[in-house]
């Protein structure tokens, strides 16, 4: 699948701008993650987050990155549940490696991710 360099862009953006360490992109890209996992002092431990954050946090974080193309909530019989994937936008920035060289986002990055997210929350 081809994707616009603006929505590559956009998504490696995401990524930087998130609270989440390559670890969590490398696990979620062989198995679902929940929520649980990532949320807390559990999430240190896995190497998904540099310090323990709140679920809502968490939460609400991992929804801007499904909401930019990078992840998908998890279905079973009952529906929607607290796990996520990659999609096969997520996918291929993870097996490129773009996702695991993270360097800090700058202060114009943080401002244009903050405006996206902002800019999506008004059109939905």
């Amino acid at each position: 699948m081809n994707y616009s360099p603006e929505t590559l862009a956009r998504a490696l953006r995401a990524v930087r701008c998130s609270p989440f360490l390559p670890q969590l992109f490398l696990d979620l890209q062989q198995q679902r993650v929940a929520l649980g996992e990532i949320s807390g002092s559990l999430g240190v431990t896995k190497g998904y987050t540099k310090q323990a954050l709140p679920e809502l946090v968490v939460e609400n974080s991992l929804m801007w990155l499904t909401q930019v193309g990078l992840l998908r909530r998890e279905v079973d019989g009952q529906g929607l549940t607290d796990s996520f994937r990659l999609t096969p936008l997520g996918r291929r920035l993870t097996e490129s490696g773009q996702v695991l060289r993270q360097t800090p986002p700058s202060w114009s990055e943080r401002c244009q991710d903050f405006v996206s997210h902002w800019w999506h929350g008004i059109l939905t």
